[in-house]
C-alpha cells in the first residue's frame, strides 16, 4: 500500500510538471476507469499474490514461477487472434513448460510449499491478463498519465484491503523500512511501470513480456549474492530451459524493433 501510494504521488507530480493535466481533462471516462481498474484489480492482486508467496517460498523460485507469464501471454494472444502460433513459438513454449516442471519438481515434495507455488502462478496469470488488457489503453494514453492512474488504483485498493485486515500500521515501520519502501516506489514502481508502458506501446504485449524476462536472471543472481539462496541442480537446469525459451522467442523481437525505427 505504501509502495503504490508513494509512487502515485510521484507520478501525479510528474504529470503536473510535464503539463499532462490537459490530456487528463480530455481523457475519456472509460479510459480513466480502465486505468484505475488496471491498478486496483490487476496490479494490486498481482502484487498481493507475489508478496504473500514471497513469505512462503524463496525469491529465486518465485521469480521463475512468476515468469511463466510470457508463455501465458503468447498462448492468449493466439487464442484472441492477435498473433499466429509459429513453430519457433511452439518450441519456446515447450522449453518454458519443461523448465517450469523441473523447477517445481526440483524443490521436492517436502520443500515446496503448495500455497506459495499456487500464489506465484496466480500472480503470473493475473499479470498476463494485466498485460493483455493494457495493450489497448497504452496506445491511447501517455505512459506517465497511465502509470499515475494505475498506481492510484493500486494504492486505494491495497490501502483499503490492508486496513480491513488490520495490517495498516505505518507507525510500526522502522526508518530503514521506510527507506526500502521508498526504493521500491522509485525504482521498482515509478521507473519500471513507466518504461514498461512506453515499451508496450512500441512492441506489443508478447514482445514486451519476453523482454522483461531478464528479471529472473537478475533475481536469481541477487538472491545468491545478497540472501545466500541456492537452487538445486535440477532447478538450475529448469532455469536454463526457461531462459532458452526466452532467447528463442526474443529472435522475433529484433525484426519488429528494426521495423519500428525505419
Amino acid at each position: 500500500a505504501v509502495r503504490f501510494g508513494l509512487a502515485a504521488v510521484m507520478f501525479w507530480g510528474l504529470v503536473l510538471a510535464g503539463g499532462a493535466v490537459r490530456e487528463l481533462r480530455a481523457l475519456a471516462g472509460r479510459d480513466v476507469s480502465l486505468g484505475l481498474a488496471l491498478g486496483g484489480c490487476g496490479y494490486a492482486i498481482q502484487a498481493g499474490c507475489y508478496f504473500a508467496a514471497l513469505q512462503r517460498i524463496d525469491a529465486s523460485l518465485l521469480s521463475l514461477l512468476l515468469y511463466t507469464f510470457p508463455a501465458i501471454v503468447a498462448v492468449a494472444a493466439v487464442v484472441l487472434g492477435r498473433e499466429r502460433l509459429e513453430s519457433r513459438r511452439l518450441v519456446a513454449l515447450g522449453l518454458a513448460s519443461g523448465g517450469l516442471a523441473l523447477v517445481v519438481a526440483g524443490a521436492g515434495a517436502g520443500a515446496l510449499d503448495p500455497l506459495g507455488a499456487s500464489l506465484g502462478l496466480g500472480a503470473a496469470l493475473v499479470y498476463s491478463t494485466y498485460i493483455l488488457v493494457s495493450e489497448g489503453i497504452a496506445g491511447r494514453v501517455s505512459p506517465r498519465l497511465l502509470s499515475a492512474l494505475v498506481c492510484t488504483g493500486a494504492a486505494v485498493a491495497l490501502t483499503v484491503a490492508t486496513a480491513l485486515l488490520g495490517d495498516l500500521r505505518p507507525g510500526d515501520v522502522t526508518a530503514a523500512g521506510w527507506g526500502w519502501l521508498a526504493c521500491l516506489a522509485v525504482v521498482s514502481t515509478v521507473g519500471a511501470i513507466s518504461m514498461f508502458f512506453a515499451g508496450l506501446d512500441r512492441v506489443g504485449p508478447t514482445s514486451a513480456s519476453i523482454l522483461s524476462t531478464v528479471e529472473p536472471v537478475v533475481t536469481v543472481l541477487l538472491a545468491f549474492l545478497v540472501f545466500g539462496e541456492t537452487l538445486a541442480a535440477v532447478q538450475l537446469a529448469g532455469g536454463v530451459l526457461v531462459i532458452a525459451a526466452v532467447l528463442a522467442l526474443a529472435l522475433r523481437v529484433r525484426p519488429q524493433l528494426q521495423g519500428a525505427t525505419t
